[in-house]
């Protein structure tokens, strides 16, 4: 059976990536985030930046699992990889060390808003390490907790973007069971547009990101339509709509 055009199926659920989407891009010091994240190491007897090396190593070890593999990961397998001990009591630093740049782009809300009065169910699905209650402390922090109707971490879930069924747990979290009637927002060409391509979805690019030659994967997907800020999301989407 042909897939039927966006305009006659509708549109029940517009589905954002977090970081570089949600929130807007920062160039990160990976070196000082690993340097924040090893303040949590115990019952080790190298030194500080040791520790640091070792979680760097192996945070590229997770990522590129994750691009190449699909496959998730948590902070305490980061800790496991690089063969080192930890306390999460201790994670302070390494969450101190982010806050900056977990700031939504004030565009965020009204967008929301938008969407949900327009009966559109608006959803999170963020390749993250992180556990989720980090991710919805930012989202409480910043008044736009109560306008996603669902959201799913890939830190507990096996697979990570561009996976189909990383899509897949996020379509049953919003309740909608035909991709067609799904849009993804993002700022990764392969993660984002791609994976939401191969999982049925339409796709809306953010490209606003300055993405790390280590994070890009091996294929760029060609987006349905492209927003050069978040609050020209819902114009298309009503587009399609």
């Amino acid at each position: 059976m042909p897939e039927l055009p966006m305009a006659e199926v509708g549109v029940e659920a517009v589905i954002f990536d977090w970081g570089g989407t949600l929130t807007r891009w920062h160039d990160v010091d990976f070196h000082a985030e690993s340097l924040a994240l090893a303040q949590a190491v115990v019952n080790s007897h190298h030194e500080h930046h040791v520790h640091a090396q070792r979680l760097h190593a192996a945070g590229d070890t997770i990522w590129g699992r994750s691009r190449d593999h699909q496959q998730s990961a948590t902070i305490a397998d980061l800790f496991e990889v690089a063969g080192l001990d930890h306390d999460p009591e201790l994670l302070e630093a390494y969450y101190e060390f982010w806050q900056p740049h977990t700031s939504t782009d004030p565009e965020v809300g009204p967008l929301f808003e938008e969407l949900r009065a327009a009966g559109i169910k608006v959803g999170v699905l963020s390749n993250t390490i992180w556990p989720r209650e980090w991710h919805r402390g930012f989202f409480e922090r910043d008044g736009v907790l109560h306008l996603i109707d669902a959201d799913v971490y890939t830190s507990e879930i096996p697979w990570t973007k561009p996976s189909p069924r990383a899509f897949g747990a996020a379509m049953d979290a919003v309740g909608v069971t035909e991709p067609a009637r799904c849009v993804y927002v993002g700022d990764r060409l392969f993660d984002d547009i791609w994976g939401a391509h191969n999982a049925g979805m339409r796709a809306i690019h953010i490209p606003l990101s300055t993405i790390p030659d280590s994070q890009v994967g091996h294929t760029e997907g060609d987006p349905d339509a492209v927003a050069y800020r978040l609050s020209e999301v819902a114009g298309i989407v009503s587009s399609w709509a």
